[in-house]
This record gives C-alpha cells, sequence and structure tokens, in this order.
C-alpha cells in the first residue's frame, strides 16, 4: 500500500482510507471489527470516522456510535497504535450534537473530549472540522451557492479563537494534526494564513467530496493542496456508489444506500445514470472493474493524500483492497476526462 505524507505533519497514511459512517446502521459492530482487521492487513493503517456518524439514516440514538465501535475494537485488539485515527467535529446545525450549535472555541475541548471517550483513546490523530459555521458549497449546495451573507470579521475572529483552543489540545496532546471538511479555497488559505502568523496548528488536510462524478475540486483547491502541502481526503470516491455500477437499469439493491436514502442525498437526478453509463463503458473497453477504476482514479490524482472509501460487507471491502494494484494508463486517464467533459457536475 503507498503511503502518502499528511500535510506538513510528519505522519504518514495510507492512500487508501477506511471510512466508517456505515458503522452502527447498515454495518453491525462484529463486522465493523472485521473490518478494521481486514483493512490493517490489506496495508490500511488510516481510519476516518465523525462524532456524528453513523448515517444511512441519521437518528438521535446513534450519534456516536461509529466512534463507540471502533473504540471497542482498540480496547479489544490492544491495536491502537497501528491506525492513524481521524474524526471530526460536528458544525452548526447539527441538532444531535450541542443543540445545533456552531464549533467555537468553547465546543472543541468538549467534543475532543467526548471522542476521545468514545474511541476510548487518549489521542485523535487527525481532528477535523466537518463544515464550515458559514457555510459551504458543498453538499450539493454549489448550485445556489450565496457568500454575499458571510460576515468577515466574524469569520476571523472564529478561525482565530478555535485555532487557539486547537493549540491547546496538541498542547495537552490531546489531537496531533488539524484538518478540514467541506471546505473552499478561500477558506483553507484563511486558515492557514492565521495559522502561520500565530504558530497554531497548521491545515493538514481537506476532506471534501471528490470522484468522476463530482469534481468540484479540480481547480483552485487542487492548485491550493498542490502549493500548500494540504492533501485531499476525497469522500464518496465512488460516487456513493454510483460508479459501481449497482444503481443502473433503476436497480436497487437490497440493503444498499438507495434502499434507505432513496434521493441519494440529491445525487439521484436523470443525468447520473447517462455518466455512470460512460464511465462504466471505459471500464469495459479496457478490461477494468469499475470499482477499482473509480477509486484509481482518485488516486492517480496530483494533489491526493487518500481516497476515504466505505464498505458495508467484508466481500465489498476484499475487492476494494484489489485497488492498490490498479494503475491506469494514460490513455484510460484521457478517456475519463473526456467523459467528464460530456456528463459534467451530473448532480
Amino acid at each position: 500500500m503507498k503511503m502518502n505524507p499528511l500535510g506538513r505533519t510528519g505522519i504518514q497514511v495510507s492512500e487508501l482510507c477506511l471510512g466508517t459512517m456505515t458503522f452502527g446502521t447498515q454495518t453491525d459492530e462484529p463486522t465493523s471489527h472485521a473490518q478494521i482487521e481486514m483493512a490493517l492487513d490489506g496495508g490500511i493503517n488510516f481510519v476516518d470516522a465523525a462524532e456524528m456518524y453513523p448515517v444511512n439514516p441519521i437518528s438521535a440514538e446513534t450519534v456516536g456510535l461509529t466512534e463507540t465501535i471502533i473504540g471497542n475494537w482498540f480496547a479489544k485488539s490492544g491495536r491502537r497504535n497501528e491506525v492513524v485515527m481521524a474524526t471530526k467535529h460536528s458544525g452548526v446545525g447539527f441538532q444531535h450534537a450541542r443543540g445545533g450549535a456552531p464549533i467555537t472555541a468553547e465546543t472543541v475541548p468538549e467534543a475532543i473530549e467526548g471522542s476521545l471517550r468514545r474511541l476510548q483513546t487518549d489521542h485523535i490523530d487527525l481532528y477535523q472540522f466537518h463544515w464550515p459555521n458559514r457555510g459551504s458549497y458543498m453538499f450539493r449546495q454549489n448550485w445556489r451557492y450565496d457568500p454575499s451573507r458571510q460576515n468577515y470579521a466574524e469569520t476571523m475572529d472564529h478561525m482565530e479563537s478555535t485555532l487557539e483552543a486547537l493549540q491547546a489540545q496538541v498542547d495537552k496532546g490531546t489531537i496531533r494534526a488539524f484538518g478540514l471538511s467541506n471546505e473552499s479555497a478561500w477558506g483553507t488559505s484563511q486558515w492557514l494564513r492565521i495559522a502561520e502568523e500565530k504558530g497554531w496548528p497548521r491545515v493538514a488536510s481537506i476532506q471534501n467530496e471528490y470522484s468522476l462524478l463530482c469534481r468540484l475540486y479540480d481547480t483552485d483547491l487542487a492548485e491550493l493542496s498542490v502549493n500548500e502541502d494540504v492533501g485531499l481526503l476525497a469522500f464518496s470516491p465512488l460516487g456513493a456508489g454510483f460508479l459501481s455500477g449497482k444503481y443502473q437499469k433503476g436497480s436497487v439493491p437490497e440493503g444498499s444506500r438507495m434502499s434507505i436514502v432513496g434521493n441519494m442525498g440529491g445525487r439521484k437526478t436523470e443525468r447520473v445514470f447517462d455518466a455512470v453509463d460512460a464511465y462504466l463503458d471505459i471500464a469495459q473497453r479496457h478490461d477494468l472493474d469499475p470499482v477499482h477504476m473509480a477509486l484509481a482514479f482518485t488516486l492517480q490524482r496530483p494533489f491526493m493524500a487518500a481516497s476515504i472509501f466505505g464498505a458495508t460487507t467484508l466481500e465489498q471491502l476484499a475487492h476494494i483492497l484489489k485497488t492498490q494494484d490498479v494503475t491506469l494508463s494514460g490513455a484510460v486517464m484521457a478517456e475519463l476526462d473526456a467523459a467528464h467533459q460530456a456528463h459534467p457536475m451530473p448532480y
């Protein structure tokens, strides 16, 4: 398994990262533990969670259960030192954590303490802010994104105060590195500027959606990543499962995400199926598995730190692990770009 630097932290992470947002809903605890073990045995050292997980569906009763399941595995296995553990602080509007309060200097220690308790560990390797207080164009909100309502002074105060709070946690040893999620190029540049001026934790990574179906990262954020050593942690690299082909021709497999969330969080559109057909055709003509092709595409981009995948079954995970043996040719990459031009942003 190829290892990549996590920003300028000195931490090395596997290019494939085990996503855990189904742990506790679609994936029960025994299977979740078996997935962690299979991932580690397959060369992965990077596991990503969030205090709000699991999802599909989200409920007050299950919030925090994913971290609890991982923590139980840490306690049972004694293998915490083999894992680069990432988790996230939920943002404004998430009613099941702190009543939907925004991320503040006051919520940071409380949220970290909760994650540490559930994870049964004394430190988090990568602590991420799940989405910006000021709003985000991610989660399919790019079609109506309007930053004109932002308050610049409030944003700067928020960044300074929370970075100072994070520094206090670094000093205590409860976190090692800081990352963003669902962020923009401008937002990330401000976090970097303040951190460097004050000597506070520098952004190590950005966890944004990225796949053949969602390539918002390819321009300004790509340039920022390369020049500032802030790698992308791509979530939904399989397009929430669309790129496997399993939803084509009206198919909705039992237990799949679409069987639980019918509109796939806004990803299910008329155009997405045509786009997937184009990618499936490329995979077939080049004798590539579509899952391996979609993941390998993300791994060969110049701004990557890791690609975060999810698997509800051990069979899916075993299949995904074979991606590390796949390298896409220049011809395939060119055809993928051409398909993207023909089918841009299908959701």
